[in-house]
């Protein structure tokens, strides 16, 4: 190999090095914004019903921070070399979306489409060849939305409000019913998923206590 071809070689892996420095800039400002946003999302489980609103209020401005994160993102990725460095960020952005679908979620008792959550993050369809949220992101994200609402049916009894874990039962067995129905070949999404089947057995628990003390009616299933 002649000295031109090594110089090539070394300045195209300098170019990679000083990319994945700038890459995990923007992945580190992504995190201190997760971590904020996590912290705050954690008290939903002392959190009265009637003071929701005020603290769900208080995440959203740091979550629709993570655009700048985004963006910054979409501006340093070279054109179609998404795939190459997706896994530097994917945890940050699984993280963000959960987040995004959990204040969804507890606003609203609705889901979150992926294309919304997309757009929560400020990922533009233009971006497809930098920066976009893939679907197995997007389902990660949703079994972190179930592992939480299963603890905040139980939370949720203890601060007295028995209605929801009623909700969340219907909520996530229509999610468990979907993601039944999808064929699965991530290995590590399907061990996921499997798991699922704990985290509504538990749900169904509190159901059924709070059902058997008559503290709230259940629906019958049709």
């Amino acid at each position: 190999m002649d000295s031109n071809e090594l110089e090539k070689i070394n300045n195209l892996l300098d170019r990679d090095v000083e990319l994945r420095e700038k890459i995990k800039e923007q992945v580190n400002e992504m995190d201190k914004k997760t971590r904020t946003i996590i912290g705050i999302l954690n008290r939903i489980h002392s959190t009265p019903l009637d003071a929701m609103p005020a603290l769900l209020d208080s995440v959203r401005p740091v979550l629709l921070g993570c655009r700048d994160t985004t963006s910054a993102l979409a501006a340093i990725i070279p054109r179609n070399q998404f795939w190459r460095w997706k896994d530097l960020w994917s945890n940050s952005i699984r993280t963000a979306i959960f987040a995004a679908l959990l204040i969804e979620y507890l606003s609203t008792r609705g889901l979150l489409t992926i294309a919304e959550a997309a757009e929560t993050l400020g990922i533009r369809e233009e971006w497809s060849d930098r920066m976009t949220l893939p679907v197995e992101d997007y389902l990660h994200s949703l079994i972190s939305l179930v592992n939480e609402l299963s603890r905040l049916a139980v939370n949720a009894v203890t601060l007295g409000n028995f209605e929801e874990p009623i909700r969340i039962s219907i909520f996530v067995k229509d999610l468990f019913a979907g993601f039944s129905m999808l064929n699965l070949k991530n290995d590590t999404l399907r061990r996921r998923f499997d798991s699922l089947k704990y985290d509504l057995k538990k749900i169904e628990e509190v159901v059924y206590d709070v059902s058997l003390r008559k503290l709230a009616e259940v629906p019958k299933e049709s």
